[in-house]
């Protein structure tokens, strides 16, 4: 196969792997090089043991890129087991994201920059993508590979301080225990934020739950998306909130996430996750009444 066809095929398992409803998330996974952001190979794929249920770095045989177009994560740096991600769970989310030509992104936790390329070619030239990387490395990298997108703009530093203004789409890839409230009030009405709630699972990686919310008129839509295990962010993370998380995790009560509340409320059997003016409920964002003018009214 040529690189062209191995590429073709790499985002045809994509689609199938992340059950991927875009076209042009699709057509983004078939043009962007992967291979130019990961870094001269050969590389290391990371694989699970099921029987020791223990990680491992399997080297490719040479430099071809080819090698590079499967649906698995490949090792930047082995040593720290920091990788590019599972190419189908990160189309999954942007997939649920629902991105669309001329939309203003934020990617938080971009890396080196692979996914933001990705999202880049789905928003166009009409569209912003504003990236942000707390490892100084990493961000170097990112820029450097991302420097052909003139509509993107890379961050270093903690993505939770950087205002990246008024957002069509949030993609939150560093476990949180609770939504940042910076980034609610800048999503747009209609504005999608994807973030992953998480718990603890080991030093700087959690896992927890993917959720997705949606800004309405008047409130904000909430539903979990899928499990995650996730690098922790750098902030964004509250001791308190942490324990009520892990117990509506625990109990599965986060299931029957709907909303997130951001009134002043007593506590009450809807709170899923309590904690002051940020709420996690089970009750469904209130929908603006649609006006009816008289003269429909007859």
């Amino acid at each position: 196969m040529t690189l062209e066809e191995c590429r073709r095929f790499y985002a045809e398992e994509i689609r199938l792997a992340g059950s991927v409803k875009s076209t042009a998330l699709v057509e983004a996974f078939a043009r962007v090089p992967r291979e130019k952001f990961l870094g001269p190979g050969p590389w290391h794929f990371r694989s699970m043991d099921l029987a020791l249920g223990e990680c491992a770095y399997l080297r490719s045989e040479d430099a071809d890129p080819r090698h590079v177009y499967h649906n698995v994560p490949i090792a930047l740096d082995a040593a720290r087991d920091l990788n590019n991600g599972q190419p189908g769970t990160l189309a999954r989310w942007i997939d649920d994201l629902d991105v669309r030509p001329g939309d203003r992104v934020y990617h938080l936790g971009c890396g080196v920059g692979y996914y933001t390329a990705i999202l880049a070619e789905v928003v166009g030239a009409g569209g912003d993508l504003v990236a942000s990387e707390v490892d100084e490395q990493l961000a170097a990298r990112a820029r450097e590979n991302l420097a052909s997108y003139p509509n993107v703009t890379v961050h270093h530093g903690d993505g939770a301080v950087l205002d990246p203004g008024e957002c069509d789409a949030m993609l939150i890839n560093a476990g949180v225990t609770h939504p940042h409230p910076g980034w609610l009030e800048r999503l747009r009405k209609g504005g999608r934020l994807l973030l992953p709630l998480t718990v603890p699972l080991a030093p700087n990686v959690g896992k927890g739950m993917m959720v997705k919310i949606t800004r309405l008129v008047a409130g904000y839509a909430a539903q979990v998306v899928t499990f995650v295990a996730i690098y922790s962010c750098s902030s964004v993370r509250d001791s308190q909130v942490e324990v009520l998380l892990g117990k509506a995790m625990a109990s599965g009560a986060l299931f029957q996430l709907k909303s997130v509340r951001r009134d002043p409320h007593t506590a009450c059997d809807s709170c899923l996750v309590h904690a002051g003016n940020l709420c996690l409920s089970s009750v469904a964002a209130a929908l603006p009444v649609p006006q009816v003018s008289s003269q429909t009214l007859g």
